[in-house]
Formats: structure tokens, sequence, C-alpha cells
């Protein structure tokens, strides 16, 4: 039923027709694109990527080069893991960038790292669109995300029948991450930390602490040259790149 709503919803939608789409395209293995995504990038006439710095390379647009070679493509500054911007003058300028080209009678593609549903920026982007120009058609494609794609290159069960899943931003403080820990482990909740980067040196005391470093599975840069996937006793360095997250089950 939810499959046939899905395709009932896309049907009478032309990508390559004036529009703006939103398109997971999975957390860095090509090979993990969607058919929905390959066949949104293909159709459309623009192809807009996030990159936290316009010397710097952009993660999806790599993903997805393939298919984008004799298309405009056009990157665009979201803040990533910066904290010095505004958020409305960077999600602004954004949307202006897009609608242009959309009031041009192109078709808009959004490439978005991992799946649309998670911790994804560019839903800002498609919130101001919708509120502001409703005359806008717009859809958005999920993807695998980096979470689905660690606990299957693992044979982590995320979560079985009757069990909670909690996905949470690693704390910015030690007491918070404590707390988040403990209550996860006194009730059984299984547990996905998500971007746990520069603060790994101290999550690692912490899980050392709570007893439950070798339950803990770390992955980082899923689906990407330099991925790492392994429990965390066999990490040894005091850092992660952004992309990286811990899994715990505590059965």
């Amino acid at each position: 039923m939810l499959m046939k709503n899905f395709l009932t919803a896309f049907s009478g939608y032309k990508i390559d027709s004036p529009s703006f789409t939103i398109v997971g395209v999975g957390p860095g293995d090509p090979s993990l694109l969607t058919i929905a995504a390959v066949d949104a990038i293909k159709k459309a006439k623009v192809i807009v990527f996030p990159v936290s710095d316009y010397n710097k390379k952009s993660f999806a647009a790599e993903i997805v080069k393939k298919y984008t070679k004799f298309k405009k493509n056009i990157s665009i500054i979201f803040p990533m893991a910066r904290r010095d911007f505004d958020p409305d003058e960077i999600w602004s300028n954004a949307v202006e960038k897009i609608v242009k080209f959309i009031q041009n009678g192109e078709s808009v593609v959004l490439l978005c790292l991992g799946d649309t549903s998670l911790f994804a920026s560019s839903s800002n982007i498609l919130r101001i669109i919708k509120n502001t120009y409703p005359e806008i058609m717009t859809k958005t494609i999920p993807g695998i995300s980096s979470l689905s794609a660690a606990a299957a290159l693992n044979d982590f069960d995320l979560v079985k029948k009757g069990e909670t899943l909690i996905i949470k931003e690693c704390p910015s403080s030690n007491s918070e991450l404590t707390s988040l820990i403990r209550e996860s482990k006194g009730k059984k909740t299984v547990l996905a930390i998500m971007k746990v980067g520069k603060r790994w040196n101290l999550v690692r005391e912490i899980l050392k602490k709570e007893d439950i470093i070798n339950k803990s599975l770390i992955a980082l840069s899923v689906g990407m040259p330099n991925q790492i996937i392994q429990y965390a006793p066999q990490y040894t360095k005091d850092f992660m790149p952004y992309f990286s997250l811990i899994l715990i089950r505590f059965d």
C-alpha cells in the first residue's frame, strides 16, 4: 500500500518540467543510488549540490558525477559543521539561486547526501520554497541513509520487533551524553549517535566508563573510499571525520 501511494504521488509529475526535486543520493557508494534518484537526475536540467566552502568538493556531487557531466552544475553554500553563519541568510541565498532557474523554465534537482529525512539541510530549502513559492512543483526522493548502510555492512540489527531506536546527534556536553547512554541502557533502547566527529576522544572515555565500548559499533565515511566500520576498541585515533556515527545495542 505504501509503495502504491508513493508511486501515485509521483504520477503526473514530470521531472523535466519546471520543478524542484530533492534527491537523496545515499551515503557515498554510487551503486547504492536508487533507480528513482538516477531517473530524476538524468531528466533534470540543473543539478544543485551543497558545499561547505566554494573551494571544496561536494560529496553528493561526486556520487552522481557519472550522470551530471552535461548538466548545469551549481554549488551552494551549506553550513555543514560550521557555527559562524546566519541560517536565514544561508537558506535565503540558496533558495534565490534555485528559484531563478525554475522561473526560467528549468527543472532543478538538489542533491542530498544520505536520506532526505535524516539531519538533512535540504529540508530548510524545501520549507522556504513551499511557503514562499507555492506555485512551484516540489518532490522528495528518499535515499539510503548512512545509518542503515552501516548496519547492513555489519549485519547489525537496528531495531527488532518490540524495540525502540533512538537517533541522536552527538550531544555537546558530557553530562547529556552520559544521561542519554544510561537511559538507553536502562530501557535497552538501541542507540544511534550521529556526527561524532571531533568529540570522539571524549565520547570514547564515556563509553569506557559506562562499560559499553565493546558493544559500540563505529562507522566512518560510510560508502566512501576511506570507509571504516569496526567496533570501538579497534579504533585508536583520537578524532573522527564529520561523517561518523556509533551504533549501540544493549542486549
